[in-house]
């Protein structure tokens, strides 16, 4: 957790809640790590932690937006920012549908 903190303020994020939210709870049985947060100015942001070892397609992309709108659901908030720190491969049609369509901000950079 705390290598996260400190990835996501070296990228100028700042918060000041950081709860975490089981996929159980999405009816999901992936192996992602999702947090709910606040930073400082009160803006709610939602973060979608992905480690693995093939490739991250457009059909991950999309089922990924399939459980942000669960998540929306659940918290009963819509979300100002959405991130996605990824460690695997990331395919350029599903960067590009993340970004483009659905105004995702992707860190292919994480660890």
């Amino acid at each position: 957790m705390k290598n996260i903190i400190t990835f996501l303020s070296q990228k100028n994020f700042l918060f000041k809640k950081f709860n975490q939210v089981e996929p159980k709870s999405l009816g999901s049985r992936k192996k992602i790590t999702i947090f709910d947060t606040c930073d400082k100015n009160n803006n709610l942001i939602s973060i979608y932690i992905i480690q693995a070892k093939s490739r991250f397609l457009i059909k991950n992309a999309k089922e990924l937006e399939v459980l942000n709108n669960k998540l929306k659901d659940l918290k009963d908030h819509n979300f100002k920012k959405t991130l996605i720190l990824i460690s695997s491969p990331l395919c350029s049609k599903a960067k590009a549908y993340m970004k483009d369509e659905l105004n995702w901000k992707i860190y292919d950079d994480f660890m």
